[in-house]
């Protein structure tokens, strides 16, 4: 007759194991990577139906072509992906999606919904960039995948802060423009970019987002100031007096806000500490000082005074008056108190070195 604890022992470890069953993942739901379509750019614009067309950069694993381009229209981003691949040997997912082009009409018009469906779909990361095409998106990707003949990865690298982004460029995500839809003191700007004469990428300034819609555009100077107020200008070059090139190494700003008779008051200082490049003549550094300063705040007041016009606060200026507002008067900082904001701001360089000049 069997011993009944050398039978209990086997079958407390069968107990056991069964009971760790359901606290195994598994990888039954798991897709091979071959069988999945990874775009990194996607294009939307509306078309005359008021529908999307929405455009996929594909970088292709084949020897034949670097990016593929497939395109498709719908009532919806998530409808037109599921007909996408529907029609597609792999699945497309945007997990690796790194730039999202809307078309211009479109920005002017309002991009509050497909803003609200990456959020609420999570098909696409927040870390995802912005930009506005300043053409017709089947031009601009026609014209992308005719010069990816040696890389399919140019856009990308045109953003990417190791390769070709620079301080004259809007850095946006989806996250900051989600953000500024549901702040009442805080808008963003989003570069525009089209395809180039002779470089692939051209950019040709920043667009002024308000509450999700494009409302006006600045230039590439006045998007290098913009970044130097929010601490992103570092090496960005300026030139000044047609005579001589500076970078800026750092920067640093200060505020002082005050609310009086129910006005508000702002005084700004923003530090630059800059290197000079290169000059033509001789230049002293008390003069490239003076009209460095000039230069950059008399770009920082038009930009201001052009923004204050719009009612978009794209300096975030509103947020230092959020302990002096209730949150009831904060709703009506746009149209209530932005415009008739005081804001004086005083620039201060300082030369550290001259860079590679042993005399000016």
């Amino acid at each position: 007759m069997d011993n009944p604890v050398n039978i209990r022992h086997p079958l407390k470890c069968f107990l056991m194991l069964a009971a760790l069953v359901p606290l195994l993942a598994g990888c039954w739901d798991n897709k091979d990577i071959n069988h999945r379509s990874l775009p990194v750019i996607m294009g939307i614009s509306l078309t005359e139906e008021n529908q999307y067309k929405v455009f996929l950069d594909i970088p292709a694993t084949n020897e034949t072509s670097t990016v593929n381009i497939v395109s498709d229209t719908g009532n919806t981003i998530n409808e037109i992906i599921d007909h996408m691949s529907m029609n597609m040997e792999t699945q497309v997912d945007l997990l690796h999606l790194k730039i999202v082009i809307v078309d211009k009409n479109f920005a002017s018009k309002g991009m509050e919904d497909i803003i609200s469906a990456f959020n609420r779909s999570r098909d696409i990361s927040s870390k995802t960039l912005l930009a506005i095409c300043d053409e017709e998106l089947d031009q601009f990707f026609s014209k992308v995948q005719a010069k990816s003949e040696h890389s399919g990865s140019i856009v990308y690298d045109f953003f990417e802060k190791n390769a070709g982004w620079n301080p004259q460029l809007a850095d946006t995500r989806v996250w900051q423009m989600f953000r500024s839809i549901h702040s009442y003191t805080h808008d963003v700007i989003v570069p525009i970019i089209r395809s180039g004469r002779s470089t692939s990428i051209e950019c040709v300034g920043s667009a002024i987002i308000k509450n999700g819609r494009m409302t006006g555009r600045i230039g590439p100077d006045e998007t290098l100031v913009a970044n130097a107020f929010y601490g992103k200008s570092a090496f960005g070059k300026v030139e000044v007096m047609n005579s001589a090139t500076v970078q800026i190494i750092s920067n640093k700003l200060t505020h002082r806000s005050w609310m009086k008779d129910g006005r508000p008051y702002l005084r700004s200082h923003l530090r630059l500490k800059v290197t000079i490049l290169d000059s033509r003549g001789h230049p002293t550094e008390e003069q490239i000082n003076g009209k460095l300063e000039e230069l950059l705040t008399t770009r920082l007041n038009q930009m201001f005074k052009q923004t204050q016009k719009e009612q978009a606060d794209i300096l975030a200026l509103g947020q230092h008056f959020r302990n002096h507002l209730t949150r009831e008067q904060l709703q009506d900082w746009r149209t209530t108190y932005y415009p008739d904001l005081d804001f004086k701001l005083s620039v201060t360089t300082v030369i550290e070195n001259r860079g590679n000049l042993k005399s000016l």
